[in-house]
């Protein structure tokens, strides 16, 4: 019996029935076709055959004529496990860290637009359609995940990138020339997060395929560079308007982008093999028929409306209550900055206790803050305290959710499964800020205790159905590691 490029530990895993009916349903690793079982190796009586009959549960659509995968039985040739690090595949999670950065890292800077455009091109226009803008920007980003998923397992990221680094740049550019509602609606609201989209998606992607084990740490560190551009994007925005006006400070951030993304589109690569396939839109809706993975949709859909809210309100709340502008300008920033701790360190101590346990308690956390923070806040003080704390665990979060999905998934699949996972949490984004805006009359007068009470609940409701999904996986005991 011969396993390609494994270790003795590994022969022992797929061996072991255990094994296959643990918790992380994820390839470990790939066999040989041609290979022959040694008795010696099967002295428990245990075949892999036998192995897979017990675990109904784990195959994609039920069908016992089908693997874990949703494919067939019949013995096919694909990539060996994960080696879980690596040159290149460290130079993939450098890359996709700069991808994240101008990407990710750009949308966390909404709130800075919208107290931006609410007092300048666009006045004369309501705080919840102004917040389309800002909301498009998030929706975009997550709803081009099926698209974008296809893409990258029938033709790799090369292209894809490419294409999507010249949408980002395009779309600021033209959002600096902008002055009317429907041309930032274009701009900044569909063209610029096109881009973002593919950078997003295909930097999740194809870390996903270099790291199992270590895989939420691999994609803790991709998501804390959009913390960083969380942190420094907003100053920067900031700090050049006063300076060069609105036009040139959108056009250096762009060329700052474009650099940035020449470093992604040179380093970032997929271990995969990829080719053409059959199009066929059953694939994204096919995870949805899995009880697991409708769960953890569900969850991530709530989650995700009520996330963004305080990145989108905190520096307008904090006003509205006394703050000055130039402290509160600051507010994003720190979010951003505690964000990047939570999401490398609770993302490394995820892959020891557990992605599903560390989600639950980041989204059930980030929900009581609101409440007990966020609702009552009316001092510098709490509004920066509340800042930082919602960052820390929030950010973890928001890099757990790509791992819960590989945990759950065939690598060969990663695209189309995670696309139609982010698609589902899209329609959170693009209607949350909308429907908080409208329970705030006026950002800098109104009360702003309806939205968050909304933001509460919502996350609340999030955290519950991650719960489920735990219990679904692994059974509801507290000490489990899930």
């Amino acid at each position: 019996m011969a396993i390609q490029d494994g270790d003795s530990d590994a022969s022992r895993d797929i061996l072991d029935p255990h094994h296959w009916l643990s918790t992380d349903t994820t390839p470990a690793l790939s066999l040989n076709p041609n290979f022959k079982p040694d008795k010696d190796q099967l002295s428990e009586d245990h075949s892999l055959s036998e192995t897979t009959e017990k675990c109904g549960d784990d195959r994609i659509d039920g069908n016992p004529e089908k693997s874990i995968a949703g494919h067939s039985n019949k013995p096919e040739k694909h990539e060996n496990t994960p080696p879980d690090g690596g040159h290149q595949a460290w130079l993939t999670v450098a890359g996709g860290f700069c991808a994240n950065l101008v990407s990710f890292g750009w949308i966390n800077c909404i709130g800075v637009f919208q107290a931006y455009y609410e007092t300048h091109q666009l006045k004369s226009y309501s705080t919840s359609t102004v917040t389309w803008i800002t909301s498009l920007e998030t929706f975009m980003m997550f709803f081009g995940g099926p698209l974008v998923g296809t893409l990258f397992d029938n033709f790799g990221p090369r292209w894809i990138l490419l294409a999507g680094t010249l949408l980002h740049v395009f779309g600021l550019m033209m959002a600096s020339i902008s002055s009317e509602y429907y041309q930032f609606i274009l701009a900044q609201g569909i063209c610029s997060p096109l881009g973002t989209s593919v950078l997003y998606h295909v930097s999740i992607n194809c870390a996903s395929t270099w790291f199992h084990r270590r895989r939420a740490l691999a994609l803790g560190i991709i998501a804390s560079g959009s913390s960083l551009g969380g942190v420094f994007l907003p100053i920067m925005v900031n700090r050049l308007i006063p300076r060069v006006g609105f036009g040139w400070t959108m056009r250096i951030c762009a060329f700052l982008i474009l650099f940035l993304l020449v470093i992604s589109n040179l380093t970032m690569q997929s271990r995969l093999t990829h080719s053409p396939k059959p199009f066929n839109i059953l694939g994204y809706i096919r995870p949805l028929k899995e009880v697991r993975f409708a769960l953890i949709t569900a969850g991530a859909f709530f989650f995700v409306w009520g996330i963004f809210l305080p990145y989108t309100f905190i520096i307008t709340q904090a006003e509205r209550y006394g703050m000055s502008h130039d402290l509160a300008s600051y507010l994003i920033s720190i979010m951003n900055a505690t964000s990047i701790f939570g999401r490398i360190i609770l993302a490394a101590l995820a892959d020891i206790f557990g992605r599903f346990n560390m989600m639950i308690f980041a989204t059930a956390l980030s929900a009581i803050l609101v409440i007990a923070l966020w609702l009552p806040s009316r001092s510098d003080g709490t509004a920066i305290a509340f800042s930082a704390l919602y960052g820390l665990v929030s950010g973890a979060a928001v890099s757990l959710a790509p791992a819960l999905v590989a945990q759950i998934s065939d690598l060969r699949e990663i695209g189309v499964r995670s696309g139609t996972f982010f698609a589902v949490a899209s329609l959170g984004a693009l209607t949350g800020p909308p429907i908080a805006g409208a329970l705030i009359p006026d950002v800098l007068h109104s009360s702003y205790w309806k939205m968050q009470v909304f933001c509460a609940v919502v996350m609340f409701t999030g955290a519950a159905f991650f719960a489920f999904a735990r219990g679904y996986v692994g059974g509801f005991g507290l000490t489990k590691k899930i």
